[in-house]
């Protein structure tokens, strides 16, 4: 037990599982409750507004965050001022997710017709734009405290969100049909609103309490620090925001395309969207349940590897990298063998749906490319290869969409599941590719 308490990997990984796995069973019954609440049709149109919301999270946070947590890890093993960098980039990521958020307000009606095609969406953007702001401070707070190897915060509000979107919720939803009110879907947006800036007022209290602690990582910093600091974030975000982007955008496209896709192979248009339901709101999030594991050690993974890498101590970057994929490796082989023998079963027993089954029968080959790319690309962002990362990871989800718009018109249901095989395959081969090469160089 001392060595766990000692090894922040260990204990980070613990904590981010644990808050991980529990933020994702409150989910999963969550979503049950908002279908019986709100119905399919209701469903669809909250279904639809996610976009919006992971297109402005890429925007203006998942680079920043990123960025903050890499640079605020070399700033600690260099014993500089590692606040600068949190107010640093937060002050990059504000200002824009201020702008985002004043788009999305404004514009929402042009945005649902237009982008969404759907003009009910409109209210549901107007409540998701409060949103936006207190989500970015939350997730650059969160990156800091990464850097610092410190996941008690992050993972404490990463519960504490889900817990008051949940009873947020369920308390109004509850209000408003005991006076024989209906509830609207806009609730579901304001549970997220809610949520978000819980977890924003958790982590600047958080802050405040490291204040007055008086953190060792608090060097001095002057204001010729300031410029070269901001053109560090600003070089480490710009190209991981734009892989974020372009993943947001693509796989918003494959939305729209797999529909289309299914018509084409002769499928109505009803059947077409229950295909794409099943593969996408049963099977996918089943198979992504264990990544919680593989998606936490990825995030403490790239601070540890950052500030091993800024001491120039490769022997330590290679030992975390060939430990960190053998634990994937062995994890992806363990799900692969249970999904493959349990599929059918699980998808009829769960979700009453043998089309699940069958979907997560077949996704199960992919389980150990799946759970091993997430620590892959934590390794190569930690070695300061993001422009790298965005180059493979552009690549795969082209070549995941040529199999969309030409397998399933040829195969029907039979062609939802090779796309993502095939295109985490060449996804770890690339990965792999980058870090040998870049072993054998060091």
């Amino acid at each position: 037990m001392k060595a766990i308490h000692k090894h922040p990997l260990i204990l980070g990984t613990l904590l981010l599982t644990g808050a991980g796995l529990a933020t994702r069973l409150i989910g999963f019954f969550y979503r049950i409750y908002l279908s019986r609440l709100f119905g399919e049709h209701g469903m669809g149109i909250y279904q639809l507004v996610t976009p919006i919301l992971f297109l402005s999270f890429s925007l203006t946070s998942a680079g920043f965050q990123t960025a903050i947590s890499k640079i605020t890890a070399e700033y600690c093993a260099q014993q500089k001022n590692t606040r600068q960098v949190l107010y640093t980039g937060m002050r990059c990521s504000v200002l824009l997710s201020l702008l985002c958020a004043g788009i999305v307000f404004c514009f929402s009606e042009a945005i649902a017709a237009r982008f969404l095609s759907e003009p009910l969406c409109a209210p549901l953007l107007r409540v998701l734009a409060f949103s936006i702001v207190p989500g970015t401070i939350h997730a650059c707070v969160n990156g800091y405290f990464y850097g610092l190897k410190r996941a008690v915060v992050p993972a404490s509000s990463q519960l504490l969100e889900q817990l008051v979107r949940v009873l947020g919720v369920w308390l109004l939803a509850s209000r408003l049909l005991s006076v024989g009110k209906t509830p609207s879907v806009s609730l579901a947006i304001l549970g997220i609103t809610l949520g978000e800036c819980a977890s924003m007022l958790y982590s600047v209290l958080a802050i405040q309490r490291q204040d007055n602690a008086k953190p060792s990582c608090a060097g001095t910093c002057t204001r010729s620090d300031a410029l070269p600091l901001y053109r560090s974030i600003l070089a480490m975000a710009a190209p991981l925001t734009a892989n974020r982007l372009a993943l947001n955008i693509l796989q918003s496209l494959e939305a729209v395309s797999i529909p289309a896709a299914l018509r084409l192979y002769g499928y109505d248009n009803a059947t077409s969207l229950s295909i794409y339901g099943v593969f996408t709101g049963m099977a996918l999030p089943f198979l992504f349940f264990p990544n919680a594991l593989t998606g936490s050690v990825s995030v403490l993974l790239l601070p540890i590897i950052s500030e091993q890498n800024a001491a120039g101590d490769t022997r330590a970057v290679r030992r975390a990298t060939a430990k960190c994929i053998c634990a994937c490796v062995s994890v992806g082989l363990l799900c692969m063998f249970a999904f493959l023998l349990s599929g059918r079963f699980l998808g009829n027993f769960l979700f009453h749906s043998e089309l699940a089954g069958y979907f997560i029968t077949m996704l199960s080959f992919t389980c150990p490319f799946l759970y091993l790319n997430t620590t892959l690309s934590a390794i190569i962002q930690g070695l300061g290869r993001a422009g790298t990362l965005f180059s493979i990871n552009l690549a795969c989800l082209l070549l995941r969409l040529g199999f969309v718009l030409v397998g399933i018109p040829k195969l029907g249901v039979k062609g939802c599941a090779p796309g993502l095989f095939v295109s985490q395959l060449a996804m770890t081969i690339l990965y792999l590719s980058v870090i040998r090469r870049i072993a054998l160089r060091s």
